[in-house]
């Protein structure tokens, strides 16, 4: 007999998943193209740098054939700026996602990725993080992508020595990691009421995945106060009509 499966991604699947990302990488051997089921790799001329998953970039880290760039995002100078902004500038609500990129138009303006103009237009293909391809690893310095903590443990587990300041960096993916952490236990007040919205806007993917269980836990627990204040509620109004009824009916001589 199967067991239920939880509602969701575990952080196992996610961690999976970001495995899938494209990262940067520096070869140090000449490599030919591999076929793979989503398309053909770039050949490897060292020095010239190449995009290609993490799973394979991690091992050809581990057989010293390549070094893998660090992201902006994952220097001690932009993650500094990120914990000012979630502990000082916004102490309520997450650092906002990476901005959407935009291109010229041509006239000297500039216009979101995917679409026809600066306003969108019916039949524009809208994208919303993580959709946006800023989003990715290759998101700009001081904004986080949305496989962000799954990706930055990876990189220092199997490639500290391509991480700039790779000790400074850990302390401070720690210390981020428990500010948001925080902030997703206290943001869950807003559900206590039974109709408040929790915002999830600059939350990563491990993030969510860690979080939904204890999340849907307070969500079940307002229900399940809701549902027992809802009847004590009709329990009272059902016995004062009772209690009035039998009030009338001694009035009347019954």
């Amino acid at each position: 007999m199967a067991l239920p499966l939880p509602p969701g991604l575990v952080p196992t699947e996610v961690a999976f998943l970001c495995e899938m990302e494209m990262v940067t990488i520096v070869p140090r051997q000449r490599l030919e193209s591999i076929a793979l089921l989503s398309g053909n790799t770039p050949a490897l001329r060292p020095p010239h740098r190449a995009q290609l998953p993490l799973w394979l970039a991690l091992l050809l880290k581990k057989q010293r054939r390549a070094n893998i760039v660090a992201p902006p995002w994952l220097h001690p100078d932009s993650l500094k700026d990120i914990i000012n902004h979630e502990t000082n500038v916004d102490p309520e609500a997450f650092s906002p996602p990476p901005p959407p990129p935009t291109r010229s138009d041509g006239r000297g303006g500039a216009r979101p990725y995917g679409q026809a103009s600066s306003e969108p237009k019916p039949g524009d293909m809208v994208l919303s993080p993580p959709f946006l391809p800023s989003c990715t690893q290759e998101a700009p310095s001081n904004y986080l992508p949305y496989h962000w903590l799954e990706m930055s443990e990876t990189l220092l587990a199997h490639a500290a020595d391509d991480i700039p300041n790779a000790a400074e960096v850990r302390a401070l993916l720690r210390d981020l990691q428990e500010v948001r952490a925080a902030k997703m236990r206290g943001s869950t007040v807003h559900l206590e009421g039974g109709g408040g919205v929790l915002s999830l806007r600059g939350v990563g993917a491990m993030e969510l995945a860690e979080s939904r269980g204890f999340v849907l836990g307070v969500v079940e627990g307002v229900r399940k106060l809701g549902a027992s204040a809802e009847a004590s509620r009709r329990e009272e109004e059902e016995e004062r009509r009772n209690g009035g009824a039998d009030e009338s009916d001694e009035e009347m001589g019954f």
